[in-house]
Order: structure tokens, then C-alpha cells, then sequence
């Protein structure tokens, strides 16, 4: 079943400006220790950023049905998998939300697609959830 659903689609140029005048600040505020150690190794660090803050502000969306406010910055944290793929580990207010969204004997899954036509970042975003048992409705 589905939980919820989000879209966010972000300007490359605006996260450079921010960037350029806030720089670590802005950096510390938004990401990750591990999201700004994976876009070091990027060639387009305002194009990476770009498309976390998008899929942030689609966690937030998709979990916005759930009664928990005060999601956090950090509280929803993309990293890429093995193959490269983008993964979502959720923590504090998000897993709260997702906790609070999901019924009992069901597990939930986030699931991210992002992708980009510069200077445009967009990601889209489902949770689900299906019973714990592994059983299909």
C-alpha cells in the first residue's frame, strides 16, 4: 500500500548562490557530515546538492500526513547504495512520522528516484508498506 508520495524540484543556481554566500554554514544546516563528504568527490557540487535538497523536501512531503512536525534538515539523510542508486536513511522526526504513518504488522519502505537537466534537480519519492509476514494483500 501506499503511505505517501513527494515531488521537489530544485535549482542548481540557487544552491550555488547559497553556497557562495554561506558556504559552511549553509553546508552544516541542510546535509549530513556524509552528504557533504560525497559531494567533495562531485565535479558539480551545486548540482549534487541540488538534487538532496530536493529529495529532503520530497521525504517531507511524502510524510506529511503523519501528525509529527519539526522534521529536521538531518533528519532524512541520501546517500547513493553500492551500485550507486539513491538510498534514504531516515532518523529522528522523519522516523518518527514514518513510524507514526505505517500500520502496525506492516513494514515501510522510502524509495527515491532522482534525477537532473541542469540547472534543474528533481526528486520523487514513495513510501510504502507491505505486511510484516511478507504476504501480498
Amino acid at each position: 500500500m501506499i503511505l505517501g508520495v513527494g515531488t521537489d524540484i530544485c535549482d542548481a543556481r540557487r544552491i550555488a548562490a547559497a553556497l557562495e554566500k554561506f558556504d559552511h554554514r549553509f553546508r552544516a544546516r541542510i546535509f549530513t557530515e556524509a552528504e557533504i563528504a560525497l559531494a567533495g568527490s562531485r565535479p558539480n557540487e551545486s548540482l549534487f546538492y541540488a538534487k538532496r535538497f530536493a529529495a529532503k523536501e520530497a521525504v517531507y512531503k511524502a510524510l506529511s500526513a503523519a501528525p509529527v512536525r519539526g522534521l529536521g534538515w538531518h533528519d532524512a539523510e541520501i546517500l547513493n547504495s553500492a551500485g550507486g542508486a539513491p538510498v534514504i536513511a531516515v532518523s529522528g522526526g522523519c522516523k518518527r512520522a514514518l513510524e507514526a504513518l505505517t500500520p502496525r504488522g506492516y513494514n515501510a519502505s522510502v524509495n527515491l528516484s532522482l534525477s537532473d537537466e541542469p540547472p534543474y534537480a528533481v526528486a520523487f519519492v514513495v513510501i510504502s508498506a507491505g505486511p510484516s509476514d511478507g504476504l501480498q494483500e
